[in-house]
């Protein structure tokens, strides 16, 4: 009998391994290490791939810690393409800032760079431009916000390029961003779906959208 009590006294003074786990996180540094694992777990397995009881164990805390930050899937997935938008504006911002280039020069070192990002983070692009949060119409607000954020800044990019001589003056700004975001876009799907098998010919088909979209 003393032994049962024992083993019932021992197993109350043990605490949860994942419970030992959840507590030596500080609040923003556990919220940061989810997004961090989920980036790496869409990279690796596409959305499909996550789920909050598989990234819970990936970062070694509880489920319910998890769903602490995140009540579902789906705002997780938001919070991820909402952060990527912001570091694609951050980006985005530096070319253009660049005054040791002229501004028809920061136009193809962006479509260069617009390229190459989507290439290499395929399955994040895809999480922030693809259907998987837009086709199922379930963008958070958040998301919708700074989504709409950069198309802005976009169309500022477009009118200041238009003033500046190396865009087409007469094209009005909005459509022109449109088709111009449109043009990349299709390019970077081709190449991420592998309907362009050739990587070599990037830089050159990156000139010839610039030398198309700036006649």
């Amino acid at each position: 009998m003393s032994r049962l009590a024992d083993k019932i006294q021992a197993m109350s003074q043990k605490p949860a391994r994942k419970e030992v786990a959840d507590k030596s996180y500080h609040h923003d540094d556990l919220r940061q290490k989810l997004i961090d694992a989920t980036r790496d777990m869409i990279r690796s397995g596409g959305v499909e791939a996550l789920s909050l009881r598989k990234l819970a164990d990936r970062v070694g805390v509880s489920r319910t810690a998890a769903y602490h930050y995140f009540r579902d899937k789906n705002v997780l997935l938001c919070t991820l393409a909402e952060e990527g938008f912001r570091q694609w504006q951050d980006q985005i911002s530096r070319i253009f800032q660049d005054e040791s280039r002229l501004p028809a020069e920061r136009y193809r070192i962006y479509i260069r760079w617009y390229m190459s990002y989507a290439l290499e983070n395929a399955e994040y692009y895809d999480l922030m431009f693809g259907r998987s949060i837009w086709k199922q119409k379930c963008a958070t607000e958040s998301l919708k916000a700074v989504a709409y954020e950069v198309f802005q800044d976009q169309i500022k990019l477009i009118r200041q390029g238009q003033k500046q001589g190396f865009l087409p003056a007469g094209e009005d700004s909005l459509r022109l961003a449109q088709v111009s975001w449109g043009t990349l876009h299709g390019l970077a799907r081709l190449l991420i779906d592998g309907i362009y098998t050739d990587n070599s010919h990037i830089d050159e088909m990156c000139d010839c959208a610039a030398n198309l979209l700036m006649r």
